[in-house]
């Protein structure tokens, strides 16, 4: 049979810093591959420059498989008239959002789409669990005093939240953020609670946690996690109310986006002094020097780091790679757009609800 052919469509920086040699050299095992150079648009929004749609589609005459990513135009109805044989489109980093694909049009067609956007969101669970434990034990508050030159030799017992262990964890969102910490959250034997209405409902029994409402997180948890995207729906949907809710001793760890909570609501309740926080994002970014959320002892603060790995590249395209091969071989593909990742994404009602 002939080897599919699969087209990548992006600017000169995702060329260079997205797609590693030892990447290349896996998709060349099975297939054979091309760039398509286009430059505009940015992580969320697509080319608009109509002579490079145009140039796209008469590119993509033969093509199996369309990878897209910063660069590319928006794969619409037009350009997808011209590619009979196309039978994937991935996008590698969009957030999510599909910006760049037209999915209806896509999925009119019988094209599969994926995205691997979730590259980034395995590091960032990965830290969601370090700044758990750094919270609820306060440490923060205790690092603050020993750079102010007060060394005891032991912590304040009565500002440490104490052990994770057995706690009662809820976390905001089961995206695949969400569930790879869950996985990392099973060696301490939590007792994990999950707010996502966008679950199927037989994923709580499945993954063995316990889907419940909004208000249940907040004012029944031991530590609150939020790992929700940000979407016209979840916008400021953490303000007073829900920060008020948190019972004394909880903690309250924030590592998708800042603007999914109200900040000046978070810095009047952390100001009470019976919570701990531990954020990697805030709202605004960066954080304004003269912010009082600097100053609170309460609160641990990293600058938005969670996704880094220390790696030359981002696993992106390693995600896609793995994608591709399934595809190619007939398997079933991992990370599919599906019109309830679309409703998600959009702020829109979870289809069947």
């Amino acid at each position: 049979m002939a080897r599919p052919k699969v087209l990548i469509a992006c600017g000169q920086r995702v060329r260079d810093q997205y797609l590693p040699t030892r990447e290349i050299e896996r998709l060349e095992a099975f297939a054979d591959w091309d760039w398509f150079a286009c430059e505009g648009g940015g992580i969320e929004a697509a080319n608009e420059d109509i002579d490079a749609a145009n140039q796209l589609a008469e590119r993509i005459d033969g093509v199996d498989a369309l990878v897209v990513c910063h660069g590319s135009p928006r794969i619409d109805a037009k350009i997808l008239e011209r590619a009979d044989k196309l039978r994937f489109i991935g996008e590698l980093e969009g957030d999510r959002f599909s910006a760049r694909i037209d999915l209806d049009a896509a999925w009119a067609r019988g094209i599969r789409t994926v995205d691997t956007t979730n590259g980034s969101s395995y590091p960032v669970a990965e830290w969601a669990l370090g700044l758990i434990l750094v919270s609820v034990r306060n440490a923060g508050a205790n690092f603050r005093r020993i750079i102010s030159g007060v060394t005891p030799s032991r912590g304040d017992k009565t500002e440490m939240c104490g052990s994770l262990w057995g706690k009662r964890v809820g976390i905001i969102g089961g995206g695949h953020m969400g569930r790879r910490l869950m996985k990392l959250l099973r060696p301490f034997e939590v007792e994990m609670w999950v707010h996502d209405p966008y679950l199927p409902r037989e994923m709580g029994e499945a993954l063995g946690f316990l889907q419940t409402s909004f208000d249940q997180i907040f004012s029944l948890c031991d530590v609150i996690v939020c790992v929700a995207p940000l979407t016209p729906k979840t916008r400021g949907m953490i303000g007073q109310r829900e920060l008020n809710m948190i019972r004394s001793g909880s903690v309250f760890v924030n590592v998708s986006r800042g603007a999914i909570v109200d900040s000046s609501a978070l810095v009047e309740r952390l100001k009470r002094g019976d919570i701990v926080a531990g954020l990697d994002v805030f709202d605004p970014e960066p954080i304004p020097a003269d912010n009082e959320i600097i100053d609170l002892p309460n609160v641990f603060l990293s600058p938005h780091i969670g996704w880094a790995t220390g790696d030359d590249s981002p696993h992106f395209f390693n995600l896609m790679v793995d994608e591709l091969d399934r595809f190619f071989a007939g398997h079933e593909t991992h990370f599919d757009l599906t019109p309830r990742a679309k409703a998600n994404r959009l702020g829109d009602e979870p289809p069947g609800s």
